[in-house]
């Protein structure tokens, strides 16, 4: 019986998902974490504790449980335990991407200077100091890249600390304020404090943007799925809505998407695991805007199915353990989620026409992620959903009706 340690942050949505995955391929878990157990109730095998702030440190101290617990693989869940993984399968000398390219998809400066080094389609970029007067950064950016611009921390996720600016005014406003996100305790944690001094900026990007989930088996791609995302992401923040697959862009479109993809992580140094990959198409251009080392994030799996009902994380962690892979093919419906966009910041008293939004035709579940009396933070500063909306059905278009109807069945009470 293969023996995989997963590397699950404790704020990660993951976690039931990949465990009740392992539980029926009969493989034996670890459930690495960085502060308590990150799953709801009970678990399926050991629990350890590990640096997810300073890698290096994480990486001796998975060295030193291995050894006296051997494990066989390593699965990083969400993008804080990546470079982790990386790391300690190195050192453990177990299968794994190279460290240089996990750092790459963790440092969006490191990331940009790869992608434009390939020859691939890439926005003008400029990296300025957290401590640097936001107006004199304004004026740099005006004369290298030019507004619009959108800027980003280096190393958040989930559209954290994004922000569009369209003149030197809203830049600096910006500006300030991706410096103050980047500041709190949580910020520093997540990204550390050698990415949490500098900002990115790089040209804005039209056209519509598009999400690739991947798998990659010695630098080769298998495309597993393309989401649209029907909402348009223009900013001035980019909070993600609706994915639906399968993609109703032309064929052509689709096989730009996956050539980019596969060029980029081919760029990076990316070699084996899954990859979640944003791409925009701007015409005939494809761009990448981000690339990380994972499987596509929150509860957004729940809407991938293979062969006769295989979930994505069975499919990884058969991938990861050298198992076969009955089948990479999706399911033939069309599926798609929304997550709940959070309209302003408060506490959340209640969750009001749950019922009648489960009883719209094609509504899979509904799952409200943030309890009763929980604070909610919408982006920037936010990095959590209210909740997952899931729909299944015969084609994209019913799936995203689906998806709205349910949703304008919803209130949510915010005080």
């Amino acid at each position: 019986m293969p023996r995989v340690m997963l590397l699950i942050p404790s704020a990660s949505y993951r976690a039931p998902d990949f465990m009740d995955a392992a539980a029926r391929l009969g493989i034996e878990v670890v459930v690495g974490t960085d502060k308590r157990s990150p799953l709801e109730s009970g678990s399926h095998g050991g629990l350890a504790t590990f640096d997810f702030v300073d890698p290096e440190h994480g990486a001796n101290e998975i060295e030193a449980y291995a050894t006296l617990h051997p494990v066989d693989t390593i699965v990083a869940v969400d993008d804080g335990g990546t470079l982790l993984a990386a790391r300690a399968s190195r050192r453990l000398e177990l299968p794994h991407n190279p460290v240089s390219a996990v750092e790459a998809t963790r440092n969006k400066s490191l990331l940009r200077a790869r992608i434009a080094a390939a020859g691939l389609p890439s926005p003008a970029w400029h990296v300025a100091a957290a401590g640097d007067t936001p107006e004199a950064v304004a004026r740099t950016v005006r004369e290298r890249i030019g507004y619009p611009v959108v800027l980003k921390p280096l190393a958040l996720s989930a559209s954290r600390g994004v922000i569009r600016a369209d003149d030197e005014a809203a830049f600096a406003r910006a500006f300030t304020r991706v410096v103050a996100i980047l500041s709190t305790e949580e910020a520093l944690a997540e990204c550390g404090a050698e990415h949490a001094d500098r900002v990115l900026i790089e040209g804005y990007i039209p056209g519509i943007e598009v999400s690739l989930e991947g798998l990659l088996d010695e630098g080769r791609l298998r495309t597993l799925a393309i989401f649209d995302k029907p909402d348009p992401l223009v900013g001035p923040f980019f909070e993600e809505t609706i994915y639906v697959t399968p993609s109703r862009l032309p064929d052509e479109s689709q096989r730009l998407i996956k050539d980019t993809a596969e060029r980029a992580c081919q760029a990076l140094g990316l070699r084996d695991g899954p990859v979640h990959v944003e791409v925009r198409l701007d015409g005939e251009q494809a761009f990448v805007i981000d690339v990380a080392a994972r499987s596509i994030g929150g509860l957004c799996a729940r809407t991938l199915q293979f062969g006769t009902g295989m979930s994505l994380e069975e499919l990884l962690l058969r991938h990861a353990t050298g198992l076969d892979v009955p089948s990479f093919e999706r399911d033939a419906d069309a599926a798609g989620v929304m997550m709940l966009p959070i309209p302003h910041a408060g506490t959340l008293r209640a969750v009001e026409g749950i019922a009648a939004a489960e009883a719209v035709p094609l509504i899979e579940s509904i799952t409200i992620s943030i309890p009763i009396g929980g604070r909610v933070v919408p982006l920037p500063e936010g990095t959590e959903y209210l909740g997952f909306i899931f729909a299944r059905g015969a084609t994209p278009a019913e799936v995203e009706a689906a998806l709205r109807q349910a949703h304008a069945a919803l209130t949510f009470v915010i005080d």
